[in-house]
């Protein structure tokens, strides 16, 4: 086997496949280590998912990420892998880099940082760091599909020869040309948002080479329900409230304090999409609809002064219209709240706080911000995100590793890509 030429144009350090945040970022960090990098991409346009992120801000990351806990803020078979990579490159490191370039921000909720313009902003940075490197390169291509992808073992390696690749090379026949890499690094994302190009290549790819999947679902996720329970509810799409949801018991029990959006269809809203990462179908969700409140208390001692309606009393504490739906299901209740029974209040109360429902599945992957599973962290570098598969890595959301909603998937792309891009080595090392 010939040694691998580094002036060959066709021939590269690293090749990424998948020009995403993960892999932009990736890209920028091997370039300016002095690595000659080839990124390939699918799509006409890279980088749609940041685009449309954030209702096209980009929410970049979260600041309130502690990279010493991460199973608070991740799932995935085991979320403490992610320790290392965020420990590396962290949200504040993240925050330099765009402060670097003078892209206004704003904190918007709970640690959450997003682009004052757009989402552009980012774009452009990730881009002019993989092109202004004085000692690195990086290449695009794009739209560039893969076609194969084969591994070269190198058996003929003469260990005093330092220009011999001794690692043995990928060879990735694409439409464009055929290419050749000591590394290969996969950053092609997860099944969320197919519309824009999602698809299960970066798992394929993992199967090739027997490497474990964990079982992919859509996470971040609106959810829905059966027609006929939904219906008291459906006129309600659009209604939002700040409410407690939760799901799950004892040690598996997880809430969040968020927004609720109702939906022709079901539930969404930051609370949904949160809960509907650790929501499995034998579990239901409850929700506190008045998390500010004792209710019970409340009706009770306005029942004393009172001689309002219910509906007008429950309207000062939810939205009128959610608040009719819920009379609306009991004759009883469309009576003054001093003509009502301390029971059926009490009941009342106890519905409102801890309205438990089973949601029949999800609006999927097309609807899903982010795919939970993925290539199995058991058979990769916590370091440097290698693969047990020599010279192949695995970044971003095709890794199972997960985060919440609010920036935490974005700075998992950011420091999965600084461990590799780190750590790729050159042809003749």
């Amino acid at each position: 086997m010939k040694p691998l030429d580094r002036n060959d144009p066709n021939t590269f350090d690293a090749v990424i496949l998948g020009g995403g945040a993960a892999g932009l970022f990736c890209a920028g960090v091997s370039a300016s280590r002095g690595l000659k990098v080839l990124l390939i991409d699918h799509s006409e346009k890279l980088a749609e998912k940041i685009r449309i992120s954030g209702g096209g801000r980009c929410n970049f990351t979260n600041i309130n990420i502690d990279p010493q806990t991460p199973h608070k803020y991740f799932l995935g078979e085991n979320p403490q892998f992610c320790r290392s990579a965020l420990s590396k490159y962290t949200p504040h490191d993240f925050l330099e880099l765009i402060q670097r370039y003078k892209v206004p921000f704003h904190e918007k909720h709970k640690g959450q940082l997003f682009c004052d313009r757009s989402a552009q902003d980012i774009i452009d940075v990730l881009l002019s760091e993989c092109n202004t490197s004085p000692v690195g390169s990086t290449e695009i291509r794009n739209p560039c599909k893969v076609i194969r992808i084969e591994y070269c073992e190198n058996k003929l390696h003469n260990p005093g020869d330092s220009s011999f690749n001794a690692h043995g090379f990928y060879n990735v026949t694409t439409d464009l040309a055929p290419v050749k890499c000591r590394s290969l690094v996969v950053a092609t994302g997860g099944l969320s948002i197919a519309q824009i190009g999602a698809s299960d290549f970066g798992y394929s790819i993992a199967k090739q080479f027997n490497l474990p999947v964990v079982p992919t679902r859509p996470a971040l996720v609106p959810l829905t329900f059966q027609a006929n329970s939904w219906a008291p509810y459906a006129h309600l799409s659009g209604l939002s409230l700040p409410v407690m949801i939760g799901t799950g018991q004892k040690k598996s029990r997880i809430e969040f304090a968020e927004d609720l959006l109702f939906t022709h269809k079901g539930l969404s809203g930051p609370a949904v999409l949160q809960i509907s990462s650790y929501w499995n179908p034998a579990n239901t969700i409850d929700i506190n609809l008045t998390p500010e409140l004792d209710l019970q208390d409340t009706f009770l001692q306005t029942k004393k002064t009172s001689r309002k309606l219910l509906i007008n009393e429950l309207s000062g504490w939810l939205p009128n219209r959610l608040a009719q739906a819920w009379i609306d299901q009991k004759t009883t209740l469309a009576n003054p709240i001093n003509q009502i029974t301390d029971q059926a209040l009490s009941e009342l109360a106890q519905n409102l706080q801890h309205w438990e429902i089973q949601p029949a599945g999800t609006e999927g992957y097309k609807k899903a911000e982010v795919t939970a599973g993925g290539v199995d962290t058991k058979v990769l570098s916590q370091k440097t995100m290698e693969s047990t598969q020599p010279g192949l890595y695995f970044i971003g959301e095709v890794v199972d590793i997960t985060g919440w909603l609010g920036g935490y998937n974005f700075q998992w792309a950011w420091s999965s890509g600084f461990a590799c891009g780190q750590s790729l080595p050159q042809l003749n090392n």
